[in-house]
Formats: structure tokens, sequence, C-alpha cells
């Protein structure tokens, strides 16, 4: 909730998105199963590029209008659209399904080259922009709209010790939803209990 939740939060917001509207997400990984659920409690249509038929079952289930591969063309035109798989290539297919005047949201901290592209995907005033930063406003606005919706997650759950295979598995598309790592409960609580001793001295 607090990564890829107010991620997502934060990419909704700067693609400009209006309720009712069209929105295309390319990729559905941990942010996009989050992001899905604030824009379907805002009525706004979301249509799903992701390459894994798996997320597209799991978008559909979570009330996306449509989901397809990844840069297959959507079967309507986009008012916005938010990449939050890390693959520049994807970009001209995102500018392509964009209305004129839309807005492409690029959600990713870190992101393959983009391909050159032809002007007419930028023609008609769209627009390319990052999400760097989430603020303390984004958290506070996203976790209230959270807990009145509520948000619901999907997660899976691995030992510390088996962070690679969760990496592995993120990268072949095998995670439904979020990964997440847990250290043994012994351990926190040894570390909470060290602090406790070391601040009483």
């Amino acid at each position: 909730m607090l990564c890829a939740g107010i991620i997502g939060f934060r990419a909704l917001r700067l693609s400009g998105i209006q309720p009712r509207g069209r929105l295309g997400f390319y990729g559905f990984g941990a942010a996009a199963h989050v992001a899905i659920q604030l824009a379907r409690h805002w009525k706004v249509e979301v249509y799903v590029c992701t390459r894994d038929e798996r997320h597209q079952r799991l978008a559909l289930e979570m009330g996306a209008a449509w989901a397809g591969g990844t840069v297959e063309d959507s079967p309507m035109k986009l008012d916005s659209a938010i990449i939050f798989a890390p693959a520049g290539e994807i970009v001209p297919a995102a500018l392509r399904a964009l209305k004129k005047g839309g807005t492409l949201a690029l959600a990713g901290i870190h992101m393959s080259p983009t391909p050159p592209l032809e002007y007419p995907l930028l023609y008609h005033e769209r627009v390319i922009r990052s999400v760097a930063n989430n603020t303390r406003q984004d958290g506070i606005d996203f976790l209230k709209i959270a807990a009145e919706i509520p948000i619901k997650t999907e997660i899976e759950v691995f030992p510390l010790a088996e962070a690679n295979q969760a990496v592995k598995r993120l990268k072949s598309d095998a995670i439904r939803g979020a990964a997440v790592l847990r250290c043994r409960q012994d351990r926190v609580r040894r570390g909470a209990q060290s602090k406790a001793e070391s601040s009483s001295r």
C-alpha cells in the first residue's frame, strides 16, 4: 500500500484521467492492481495491455473493460494511459492509443530506452510525463480513499531467504499482484527488543 499503492495513485493523478474517462494500463503488476481499484471507484473504464495471460485474467476479474497483449490495439481510443512496465518500447503503442490531447504517464522508476518517436504520435497536443516523486499529500489522500473503497491487495509472501526466487518470478510475470518479502518473526522481535534496550541505556 505504501509503495505500489501510492505510486499507482500518483500515476493516476498525473495521467489527468477524469471520472468516467477511458484509461489504458500497460503492464499489470503490483501498482496497477491497486490503481485499477481506484480508477473503477471513479467510474473510469480501464483497458489493460499486458503480456501475460494470467495478468490479463486478473485485470478482467478486477473490473477491466478489456484486456489484451502488450502492444495490442485497444478497442477504444483512450483519454489517458499509464505505462507501469519498465519497457520503453511500449511508448509508441501507448501514444497511438491516445485521443487528441491525451496524456501518457510513465510510472516506472527505471525504463529501458524508448525508440525514436514519429512526430504524428505526439501531434495533436499529446503529452508524455514521468512519475518521479510521491508527496505526503499523495499518501494522505490515497489512504483515505483506500479505506473508503476499501482497497484489497493480491500478494504472494516469500521468506527473505527466497528473495532471489521472488525476483525470478516477478521477471517471468508469475506473481499475481505483488510480491512481499518477510523476515523471520523472531528476528523482528529481537531487533525491536535490542532497540528498546539501547534506548533505555
